[in-house]
């Protein structure tokens, strides 16, 4: 039996059709994926004045784990009913490309909030603009190229040999898509300190201007905007890096649960981004409770911006 896993691995012809349980998770996961940012992309889609830079990136990460959590369904429902090589070749290629915009887009919001800090005087001018739609064409013309690679030759359905602890992924394609990662992860690492002494420098700067505490709420919410930034990266290490990791130490005669049991939690940080990204921003709060209700309760619309909203 064919060792590889996770994207791609059909049932035999000669078996009954018999649905693997981790299968059903990922396509569970997807549909959850699929709803979820299918709603952001809705509100921002449909508000006027959601149209800053920094709801675009949102937008474009949004779209991105829709496209993800779509491409996870799909794939189910190619794997166990049309069973072709060309249908799989299709959504593992969706898959691939929607999961990498997904990352750069990541990347995109990291760089949009450290440059809203660090050019904080002219962070909204016309040239923001135009650095934002340049970064989303960018990231998703790549994201595109690698997703096309399985379907235009580079896989390896014709030399099982050569495939990654994903079929139909070549060993090389995902050793090159985990090293992107790992690089961009430590992009957004160096990013997000930076970030972290820009909000520290300025919470001591207001401190020392208004004679604050350490224990004032100030410094309290200042506090609590660093701990938020070491979440949101803590939280997208945990979710791909035992993927990543494992990718690129393994191949196709490694145990299908290993890939599985590190991919299934990759797809969760798709889950989590627009909790994190989407659903905490006050504006996007006001909008959702438009679409759901008519009305903006008094408790979110007069909440303040706190540097833990960063």
């Amino acid at each position: 039996m064919d060792n590889s896993t996770g994207l791609g691995t059909f049932p035999s012809d000669s078996l009954p059709l018999l649905v693997n349980p981790w299968d059903i998770v990922l396509c569970s996961s997807g549909t959850l994926i699929a709803c979820e940012n299918a709603l952001v992309v809705l509100v921002i889609w449909q508000n006027p004045a959601l149209r800053a830079p920094m709801f675009l990136l949102i937008g474009s990460l949004a779209l991105a784990d829709l496209l993800a959590g779509l491409g996870l369904v799909l794939h189910f429902t190619c794997a166990y009913f049309l069973r072709s090589d060309s249908a799989q070749l299709l959504t593992v290629g969706l898959v691939v490309a929607s999961f990498s915009a997904s990352v750069f887009s990541l990347l995109a919001i990291t760089i949009d909030r450290y440059l809203s800090l660090y050019y904080a005087l002219t962070y909204n001018s016309e040239r923001t603009a135009v650095f934002t739609y340049t970064m989303l064409v960018l990231l998703w013309s790549l994201s595109l190229c690698l997703g096309l690679l399985p379907v235009t030759g580079v896989n390896c359905l014709a030399e099982e040999a050569t495939c990654s602890v994903v079929r139909p992924l070549t060993k090389n394609n995902i050793a090159v898509l985990s090293v992107s990662f790992l690089l961009l992860f430590g992009l957004m690492l160096q990013l997000y300190v930076q970030i972290c002494k820009i909000v520290m420098r300025h919470a001591q700067q207001i401190a020392l201007q208004h004679h604050f505490l350490a224990a004032t709420p100030h410094y309290v919410t200042t506090r609590k905007g660093v701990s938020t930034l070491a979440i949101i990266l803590g939280t997208f290490a945990a979710c791909w890096m035992p993927f990543t990791v494992y990718s690129l130490i393994a191949d196709y005669t490694y145990p299908p649960l290993y890939t599985y049991a590190t991919l299934v939690p990759a797809t969760y940080n798709s889950v989590i981004n627009p909790v994190i990204y989407a659903f905490r921003n006050q504006e996007i709060q006001k909008a959702l409770w438009l679409v759901c209700c008519g009305c903006i309760p008094a408790s979110v619309a007069l909440r303040a911006r706190t540097p833990s909203d960063v």
